[in-house]
């Protein structure tokens, strides 16, 4: 008799982006006239960069002839990526990063959801709430959660991130031993300042935390002051780990690229107190369990750093960014309460006359035909907020931001 893993049982029946799908088609199947603008689900709507095109078109020419062709590449990722991420990403900033800690993945969700492989199933975990729910539900899956009750798993500590503190979280009630922070954050689009990243690095050296460091938006950031990697603060490098893509960063939500950075000197325990190295183990753990990015996809990636894949990147960015600011002022005009959306793609919206998320979700679609994410759905802390992504083509925000004041104004 096969035996299932029954914490699989403990999830919710859906992924919250599977729910919202749902009432999307229930509501295309009774209004099939209403034109539905979608500012919910952070996919892209930017083509692929010239730059990236042409050198994934040289890519797929390469496997066409025998003296170019490639077939399985290195568990950890092309040395030509490797070696331009650390230039361009780190060198830059002043972080050193070896080559054999960087770990080219198909995208940063998975290596978020796969690093509790390596680390043991009874650490507790921290999250700022709200949060990306792959991390929660990762753990889930893995014993780590406990049980669910009145939305809140018994195991996890959840710490708040609110108007009332600025969604600046603040230092765990109790102890963790991993810790799972995103800035730019998703969904609140809030940042950290360098000495409030700082706070965190400490307490993590202090207390042999492992802080999971989750950096998929940093090419969003706009104030100088903003750390764009943790590693800018000083001892990270032993305590965090921290994952980038390239799916917002250059529109390869379809094509599949990100990476993983797992320092040398960052180390686990085992039940005896043995200080084992984090980057072996993981890379240990690609070398069984993943086959490498496609060398196509890492061309491509490459051609992000060329002078060309710069400048056209920045246009990629600056465009879903303007869309931000237009939303921004847009619902501001509106008279709502809005965060985010300066220094990241996201905006986070309070519901106005303290209505709950998922009514207000419906209240949008079904009286502006407007798509947004129930910010309950990231959290406890969420409740009372919706979520909308900068993502979107310039005419649908610019449409969607003429339908909101019309409906509120």
């Amino acid at each position: 008799m096969a035996l299932i893993n029954e914490h699989f049982l403990k999830l919710q029946n859906s992924y919250l982006f599977s729910d919202i799908a749902k009432k999307v088609n229930a509501f295309k199947v009774t209004h099939p006239k209403e034109r539905i603008i979608s500012l919910g689900i952070g996919d892209v709507t930017q083509p692929l960069v010239p730059a990236v095109i042409d050198a994934m078109h040289k890519a797929v020419d390469d496997l066409g002839s025998k003296e170019t062709f490639h077939g399985y590449g290195p568990d950890q990722g092309y040395s030509f990526l490797i070696d331009t991420i650390i230039r361009n990403d780190f060198t830059s900033r002043g972080i050193t990063i070896e080559s054999g800690e960087v770990f080219i993945n198909d995208g940063a969700k998975s290596d978020t959801g796969n690093i509790g492989d390596i680390l043991g199933y009874d650490n507790s975990i921290g999250v700022t709430d709200p949060v990306y729910p792959v991390y929660i539900d990762s753990n889930v899956m893995a014993g780590r959660a406990g049980t669910l009750n009145k939305g809140k798993w018994s195991d996890v500590v959840y710490i708040p991130c609110t108007e009332e503190n600025n969604f600046v979280p603040d230092l765990p009630s109790r102890k963790v031993d991993i810790l799972y922070l995103c800035y730019p954050n998703n969904p609140t689009g809030t940042t950290l300042s360098q000495k409030e990243l700082k706070k965190w690095v400490d307490y993590a050296l202090e207390n042999n935390i492992i802080i999971m460091y989750d950096a998929a938006y940093e090419a969003y950031i706009r104030n100088p002051d903003i750390p764009h990697s943790i590693y800018e603060i000083k001892g990270a490098k032993k305590v965090a780990i921290e994952f980038r893509s390239f799916s917002k960063t250059a529109g390869f939500t379809g094509v599949r690229c990100g990476y993983t950075i797992v320092p040398k000197e960052l180390n686990g325990f085992t039940s005896n107190s043995r200080r084992i190295s984090l980057n072996q183990l993981w890379n240990r753990r690609q070398a069984t369990k993943f086959n490498g990015t496609s060398y196509i996809t890492q061309r491509g990636a490459e051609a992000v750093y060329s002078p060309e894949g710069k400048e056209q990147i920045k246009a990629s960015v600056d465009y879903y960014m303007t869309n931000a600011r237009i939303m921004r002022e847009g619902l501001l005009e509106c008279g709502l309460k809005v965060y985010g959306g300066e220094d990241a793609p996201y905006i986070w919206l309070k519901t106005p006359n303290h209505i709950n998320s998922w009514k207000f979700f419906e209240k949008l679609l079904y009286e502006t035909y407007i798509v947004g994410t129930p910010g309950v759905g990231f959290g406890p802390s969420g409740e009372g907020y919706l979520r909308l992504t900068a993502f979107g083509d310039r005419n649908d925000t610019l449409e969607a931001m003429t339908r909101l004041r019309q409906w509120l104004i």
